[in-house]
């Protein structure tokens, strides 16, 4: 099959983590996977890897000049896009710089004590980020007879669970990480409203705490797992369902 006439699939943050993973598996699934990467030879290098016409392009999902150049070349090269995986994602600035353990962390980012700068970065890219490549990319989403978004969120997001005092979520609620993935929930709410009326298909999953840079390493599930429930989304077809919040197999997170 030519790569121009197989199903295509945007993943951001894809050169390391779950992202990569992600991109990996729906290549070998038969997808053309466009791997977005904020470091273009990071990029080009996770591309070479995952081979079967896997591409790179330089995606930096704070940067609206990289976004438009991203969208201006999937238009010229294939005209649509067909799934758009919003993966690309920081959970601090601190944690690595600092040497600190997750709790260390999360004892330094309670409302009282959360840094103002640190939140602005991390909302750039997991809620602001995420907003403005939908933008750019849902003209190309429209050209496909079967699209589908799926915004990687967290539990850690989850309204619902976190308003339970005795919810093992809530002590980790801090308003930089877990509450940009509130964010992000409500941006892909309104996503859904928007697009209800279309044959796009929204999906929000979760997944899990994996061993990632992100959690700096503390995690504890692997790649091959955190990937699972986004690629099984990514994979839907036109008779999936949209709307949902997942995670771990179909299994449902409360908003």
């Amino acid at each position: 099959m030519e790569t121009k006439d197989k199903r295509l699939a945007l993943v951001s943050g894809a050169n390391q983590g779950i992202g990569y993973q992600v991109a990996k598996v729906l290549a070998n699934s038969g997808m053309t996977v466009i791997l977005g990467s904020r470091d273009l030879k990071r990029g080009e290098k996770a591309a070479k890897e995952i081979g079967l016409g896997s591409i790179a392009v330089q995606l930096d999902v704070t940067d609206r000049k990289s976004i438009t150049d991203a969208a201006e070349y999937i238009k010229k090269e294939f005209g649509r896009l067909d799934v758009l995986i919003n993966n690309a994602g920081i959970s601090n600035t601190r944690m690595q710089r600092l040497g600190l353990s997750m709790v260390e962390y999360m004892d330094s980012a309670k409302a009282s004590m959360a840094s103002i700068d640190e939140m602005r970065v991390v909302w750039d890219t997991n809620v602001f980020g995420v907003l403005a490549v939908y933008q750019a990319m849902l003209p190309l989403l429209k050209n496909s007879k079967d699209a589908r978004i799926v915004n990687v969120s967290s539990t850690l997001g989850s309204m619902n669970l976190n308003a339970d005092p005795n919810s093992g979520y809530s002590s980790f609620y801090n308003p930089v990480y877990a509450v940009s993935k509130t964010a992000l929930n409500g941006i892909t709410l309104s996503m859904m409203l928007e697009l209800k009326e279309t044959a796009i298909k929204v999906n929000l999953v979760s997944p899990g705490f994996t061993k990632t840079a992100m959690t700096n390493f503390e995690g504890y599930e692997s790649l091959e797992d955190g990937a699972r429930e986004v690629v099984r989304v990514a994979l839907l077809g036109p008779d999936g369902p949209t709307g949902t919040f997942t995670t771990w197999d179909n299994v449902h997170v409360p908003w």
